[in-house]
């Protein structure tokens, strides 16, 4: 498989008050007053409220076709602390 990056672009951040701002391009503007907003490792992530099953489809049509995850998945393994909580049949 190859993998290409895409092309990215740059937006500003600047001071605020006592916060940090971004501004995005014209091109990368959203709706509305708010958005949601998710840290990882050194990264943030900006999402519009209203989610839709739209950004999901959208974002599965990134995967080259036929792109299979593979992993190997450990036995299941029994709990004895929990296993009176949920009896197996059998």
């Amino acid at each position: 498989m190859v993998y290409t990056r895409r092309n990215t672009d740059t937006a500003r951040i600047f001071p605020s008050g006592r916060s940090q701002s971004v501004r995005l391009p014209k091109e990368y503007r959203f709706k509305g007053k708010d958005i949601m907003i998710k840290h990882f490792d050194n990264g943030v992530l900006l999402l519009p409220i209203d989610t839709s099953w739209t950004m999901l489809q959208a974002a599965l049509q990134e995967f080259e076709p036929g792109f299979i995850l593979k992993r190997e998945q450990p036995e299941e393994q029994r709990r004895e602390e929990i296993a009176a909580y949920f009896p197996l049949s059998g």
